[in-house]
């Protein structure tokens, strides 16, 4: 991976809350090394967004707001966290 994606997975992983850390850091291993420029940038700005607001719409307990209904955003919260 390039620098600028490594600094995403570097965000995505030190979220401040263990479960976004888990949640965004899986997702952002398997995604971020296929995914188009446009793509990474969309997902940049959606660790723009809090850990509570994210972990609610991801767990599907708020609807996303219009502003962040995107595909990356549907990605995530179709993306299943395994051990």
């Amino acid at each position: 991976m390039d620098a600028y994606r490594r600094k995403l997975l570097f965000r995505s992983e030190h979220r401040g809350t263990k479960e976004m850390d888990v949640i965004l850091g899986t997702f952002a291993r398997g995604f971020l090394p296929e995914a188009s420029d446009e793509e990474v940038a969309a997902y940049e700005e959606l660790l723009m967004e809090s850990d509570p607001d994210l972990y609610n719409w991801i767990s599907e307990r708020e609807p996303v707001p219009a502003s962040n209904d995107n595909p990356i955003l549907k990605k995530l919260i179709g993306y299943q966290v395994t051990s």
